[in-house]
C-alpha cells in the first residue's frame, strides 16, 4: 500500500464501498455496499480491477482529490457528469471512461447529472482494512471503509501506485439511469396485511422519493396504503429491497444500510437488480412499481448478470476528443463575440 489520493474537499457524502458484506444480518450487520452495483462494477472494469474492488461512492455532489502518488489510473461511472482534471491542460473527462493522472493533478467531481450516485474507481482499488470480509462503509455502525465514516478534507487514501501502460477504455454506451422504468417487485412477505384496494393502489400509483432518503431507506410519498389489521407485527428479518409500510401508510424501501429486523408489515420486495435502479434516483424523482413472480425475478437477476458481462466485454479504446478548456473561458471576455476555448 502507498498513499495515492488526498481529499481536498469531500463532497456531500463520499464513502468507500465495494459489493458489500453478506452473511451477518443475524448479528445486526447489514450488507452495506454500493447503492448502484452495476455502476461500481463498470467503473472497476474500466481500470482493470476485479468487480468487488473498493471504490469511492459519491452521492449528489463529489469530492476534489489530489494525486499524491507518482501516477493514478481512475474512471468514473454515474450519470452524465464527468470529471474535471486540473493539470497543465485543465481537461474535462467524460463519465464512463478511464484516464491516467500524474502527481499533483487534482480531479474534481461536482454535482452529479442524471443520477444521484456514481463511482470513482482507482486501478488496484482503494486499500482499507476489510471488516467482516468487506471494505464497505456502514456509517451508522462506524464500521468498515475509511475509519467507518464518510471522507473529510485532509484524509489520505491508500492504493497501489499505478504504473501500468494499459490503454484508456470507455463504455460502448452510456449507463442509462432508467428513470422511466418501473421498479419491479415481488409481493410479500406480508401483503396479506393490506387491503385489496391498497395492493391495487401500490401497483397503479406514482410515488415521489422524499427528502428523507438515504442509504438506509428511501421514504416515498404518494397513495396511502391501508392495513387490514393494524401496522404492527412481531419484528422479523429484513432484506435489502424490503418495502415496509408504517402507520402513515407511506412505503419505505429499505436500501443497502437497512436495519436487519423490523416490526412493520412489508407489502413487497424489490428485485435485486432494481435496487440499483432505485438507488440512482434523487429526492423528487418519480417511482412506480410493477409486480413480478418469483420465477420472473430470478430470470431478471440472471439477465442483469448477463448484461453486466456484455457491457464489460464491449469496453472499447477511448477516443481522444477535444475538451472544453473551462479556465480559458473564465479568462476571456466573450461579450464582443465568441472565443474558441477548445484545445
Amino acid at each position: 500500500m502507498s498513499p495515492i489520493l488526498r481529499v481536498k474537499s469531500p463532497g456531500l457524502h463520499t464513502t468507500v464501498q465495494d459489493l458489500g458484506r453478506d452473511g451477518f444480518a443475524d448479528v445486526g450487520v447489514p450488507p452495506s455496499g454500493a447503492l448502484d452495483a452495476m455502476a461500481l462494477r463498470l467503473a472497476n472494469a474500466l481500470v482493470g480491477n476485479e468487480p468487488d474492488a473498493a471504490a469511492l461512492e459519491i452521492l449528489v455532489s463529489g469530492p476534489a482529490l489530489e494525486v499524491i502518488a507518482e501516477s493514478a489510473h481512475v474512471a468514473f461511472v454515474g450519470g452524465t457528469a464527468g470529471m474535471s482534471v486540473q493539470d497543465a491542460h485543465h481537461r474535462s473527462i467524460a463519465a464512463g471512461r478511464s484516464v491516467h493522472l500524474k502527481k499533483g493533478d487534482v480531479v474534481k467531481l461536482g454535482m452529479l447529472a442524471r443520477t444521484s450516485c456514481g463511482y470513482l474507481a482507482v486501478e488496484g482499488g482503494i486499500n482499507v482494512p476489510r471488516v467482516l470480509g468487506s471494505a464497505s462503509t456502514y456509517t451508522r455502525g462506524t464500521l468498515g471503509g475509511f475509519e467507518g465514516r464518510a471522507l473529510r478534507a485532509g484524509d489520505v487514501l491508500q492504493g497501489i501506485d499505478s504504473k501500468s501502460e494499459r490503454e484508456e477504455l470507455q463504455l460502448a454506451a452510456p449507463l442509462d439511469a432508467e428513470f422511466d422504468a418501473p421498479i419491479r417487485v415481488v409481493l410479500g412477505p406480508q401483503d396479506d396485511h393490506f387491503t385489496g384496494a391498497a395492493i391495487e393502489e401500490f401497483l397503479a400509483g406514482i410515488y415521489i422519493v422524499s427528502a428523507q432518503a438515504d442509504r438506509m431507506g428511501f421514504r416515498l410519498e404518494g397513495p396511502v396504503l391501508a392495513h387490514t389489521h393494524g401496522y404492527n407485527i412481531v419484528s422479523d428479518g429484513i432484506v435489502s429491497g424490503s418495502i415496509q409500510v408504517p402507520g402513515s401508510g407511506q412505503p419505505i424501501v429499505l436500501m443497502r444500510d437497512y436495519q436487519t429486523i423490523g416490526g412493520y408489515p412489508k407489502i413487497a420486495t424489490v428485485v435485486s437488480p432494481d435496487i440499483s435502479r432505485l438507488g440512482r434516483r434523487s429526492p423528487g424523482a418519480k417511482v412506480r412499481f410493477a409486480k413480478m413472480s418469483r420465477d420472473e425475478a430470478e430470470a431478471i437477476y440472471r439477465e442483469e448478470q448477463t448484461e453486466i458481462a456484455k457491457r464489460i466485454a464491449n469496453l472499447r479504446a477511448a477516443r481522444d476528443e477535444p475538451s472544453l478548456n473551462v479556465e480559458a473561458l473564465y479568462d476571456e471576455n466573450l461579450i464582443g463575440g465568441i472565443v474558441s476555448a477548445r484545445e
